[in-house]
């Protein structure tokens, strides 16, 4: 067996490879283009939110008080009448990409050393680069992607941009599969 040390290239590596990749899906390429549409009467529904000063957070619109209050019949008005919806507020002005790029990126890490820990007590130096890549990959998709579909089943995230996004996630895995399976020592 080798140790999770003996893995720290391959570990940011594939963590920068990752990161080009992503960069360059997410600014080069109008694969996600469609993600996000565009509320109807924007402006006004803009207009009429902003004095409300929301404060950032994640929202449900109608929200029930009680377990309780989901079964009386103005509940079901509610949703019946609607809108209903689930919403993120952020905070105003330009979001600082520094920050989230730093997260990302750590993030990135995160999932390449996780793919790490599980491959280290399963194969030996030496292994072979194709049960390598094979293990890696299936590590790290798992924390590329699978949370994407919890996001499209109970928060009815759009199922084009969950697809969209867990091809990301696969291409991702395929990068950092590569990566380890390049460098796994010898």
């Amino acid at each position: 067996m080798i140790g999770l040390s003996a893995l720290w290239l391959p570990i940011l590596l594939s963590a920068v490879f990752v990161f080009i990749a992503s960069s360059v899906i997410h600014m080069l390429l109008p694969w996600h283009k469609g993600d996000f549409k565009q509320l109807p009467q924007e402006d006004q529904i803009t207009a009429a939110l902003r004095p409300l000063a929301i404060p950032p957070g994640d929202y449900m619109l109608p929200k029930p008080d009680s377990m309780k209050q989901l079964r009386t019949p103005e509940y079901a008005d509610r949703l019946a009448k609607g809108p209903v919806m689930m919403m993120t507020v952020m905070p105003n002005g330009m979001t600082p990409m520094g920050g989230m790029l730093a997260k990302w990126f750590v993030y990135l890490l995160v999932v390449a050393l996780l793919a790490a820990a599980i491959t280290v007590p399963v194969l030996p130096r030496g292994a072979d680069s194709h049960v390598v890549f094979h293990t890696i990959a299936v590590a790290s998709f798992l924390g590329y992607g699978a949370a994407l579909w919890q996001m499209a089943i109970w928060y009815h995230r759009s199922l084009g941009t969950t697809i969209r996004s867990t091809v990301d996630s696969l291409v991702y895995a395929l990068i950092t599969a590569a990566t380890f399976g390049w460098l796994w020592p010898r």
